[in-house]
């Protein structure tokens, strides 16, 4: 006769009742001014929060050659990094920096995966896309 190995609704001795999910993953991209365009649109960082973590668990993964102009943005993610530091600041968005959000990536391992993905994402689509900063 045979047995169930793992039934539908059993939980794999490996995997903790308690592991996070992608679904507690939040990840924003943290943009500055682009001279060129006038607009905070020149992203500078991909900011991920695992909030099921307390206090969140963060990963930032920062812009190659973008170093200056991310100064802003390294201020602010000096300390600890909260939801609601996230909230504040998308609230005070506009002027010479912004926040946008951004979708998990499917397929993503982990947060840091996750965040990297993201930069991928920018490095390959977002950032040809855009005028040179010192163009007119």
């Amino acid at each position: 006769m045979p047995t169930a190995i793992n039934p539908p609704d059993a939980t794999p001795t490996d995997m903790p009742a308690t592991q996070p999910t992608a679904s507690a993953w939040r990840l924003w991209i943290l943009l500055v001014w682009h001279p060129a365009l006038g607009l905070p649109v020149d992203p500078v960082a991909v900011l991920a929060l695992d909030e099921s973590k307390k206090p969140a668990a963060r990963v930032v993964r920062w812009v190659p050659l973008v170093y200056d102009s991310a100064d802003p943005w390294r201020e602010r993610l000096s300390e600890e990094t909260t939801p609601e530091d996230v909230e504040s600041w998308i609230a005070r968005s506009g002027g010479a920096f912004a926040v946008e959000p951004a979708d998990v990536p499917e397929g993503a391992l982990d947060l840091t995966h996750a965040a990297d993905l993201v930069l991928d994402e920018l490095l390959a689509e977002v950032f040809p896309a855009l005028a040179p900063r010192g163009a007119v």
